[in-house]
């Protein structure tokens, strides 16, 4: 049926980006997906709907893409703890986001979900920390927190100086299947699962399923209030407790020994200048060590008040994270 609105969801061969667009697709809709000609291929594999290739940067193709959408999803973004230059990273996010949006106002697009993160608020002394707690770029740990928090600051100017139509939501840290990447928490499940980490920097986290949060898009899209921002986390979790899981899930003895941040600094200095000469986005990092310092709890309370957003236990999303590494051959 030709008839039926089209929807634009950026990023698509991405971890999230794909979600959306596959749960989109099962419902029934009209999904067309934009991808860099240079994105993995994996999760673009039997895309269910149209396919266009375009970077989110560039306005002459974001014009094409935008032609006869109702309905856009903004999921791609630079994901990516550490980078060679930092601030390559807040220039992509920016640029991609301000391109993106104006390209949707342009078009006439009637709606927008613009996928944000919860690296966007300030940690709440050990608390769930929610939407009442913005961020300054200033607060911001590391490059790409600070990218998500002048993109996410740039779409509230729009909303309120141009009627940007714009929903945001704010995913905590999503696992599951399709992380083909993987995710710097993917990383950490693939490593654990592998029996390739005997030791750990004690932490906190919010986990929840990557399915949970493409629900959560579209339930934002539907019911959400324009302008608003909605958490869509599941369950906070130790990285001490995330890891024993892992190791129950795949049959081995899970780490014991606690490191101190401290000691750590050095050796990933020593890690960023390697990465530096190999290319390879280094495992440990200095923004990692300094966002360790922090539990990053969050409360979806207000998605689940006005979008009617649930998440399933964080257990079930670590289970299917570890079948589908596993069925990728990824793990050791």
């Amino acid at each position: 049926m030709t008839d039926r609105p089209i929807i634009l969801v950026t990023g698509v061969s991405g971890f999230v980006g794909s979600a959306v667009a596959r749960q989109l697709a099962a419902g029934g809709a009209r999904v067309r997906g934009l991808a860099r000609a240079s994105s993995a291929r994996t999760n673009l594999a039997d895309f269910p709907g149209e396919l266009v290739e375009g970077d989110a940067r560039d306005a002459a193709a974001m014009a094409r893409a935008m032609a006869g959408v109702a309905h856009l999803y903004h999921v791609a973004a630079d994901y990516r703890i550490w980078a060679p230059d930092p601030e390559e990273i807040v220039r992509n996010n920016l640029a991609s986001t301000r391109t993106v949006m104006q390209a949707a106002l342009a078009a006439g697009v009637e709606r927008i979900v613009y996928t944000s993160s919860v690296a966007t608020l300030r940690p709440d002394h050990g608390k769930p920390s929610d939407e009442t707690r913005p961020a300054t770029p200033e607060q911001a740990v590391g490059a790409y927190k600070r990218s998500k928090v002048v993109a996410e600051r740039l779409v509230e100017a729009m909303v309120a100086e141009q009627g940007l139509p714009a929903v945001i939501v704010n995913p905590s840290t999503p696992i599951g299947p399709r992380d083909a990447r993987p995710t710097p928490t993917g990383r950490i499940i693939v490593e654990a699962a592998s029996g390739r980490m005997p030791a750990f920097v004690e932490s906190g986290l919010n986990l929840v399923h990557v399915d949970d949060v493409a629900e959560g898009h579209i339930a934002a899209m539907e019911r959400g209030r324009i302008g608003e921002r909605y958490v869509l986390g599941g369950q906070d979790v130790s990285l001490r407790q995330m890891l024993a899981d892992v190791a129950a899930i795949v049959g081995r003895k899970p780490p014991t020994v606690q490191i101190p941040r401290a000691p750590l600094f050095p050796l990933a200095w020593i890690n960023e200048q390697v990465a530096r000469v190999t290319g390879k986005e280094p495992f440990l990092t200095l923004d990692a060590l300094r966002m360790a310092a922090h539990d990053m709890y969050y409360a979806s309370t207000k998605a689940e008040t006005e979008l009617g957003y649930r998440a399933r236990p964080y257990r079930a999303a670590l289970e299917d994270a570890v079948a589908w590494f596993r069925q990728a051959g990824m793990l050791a």
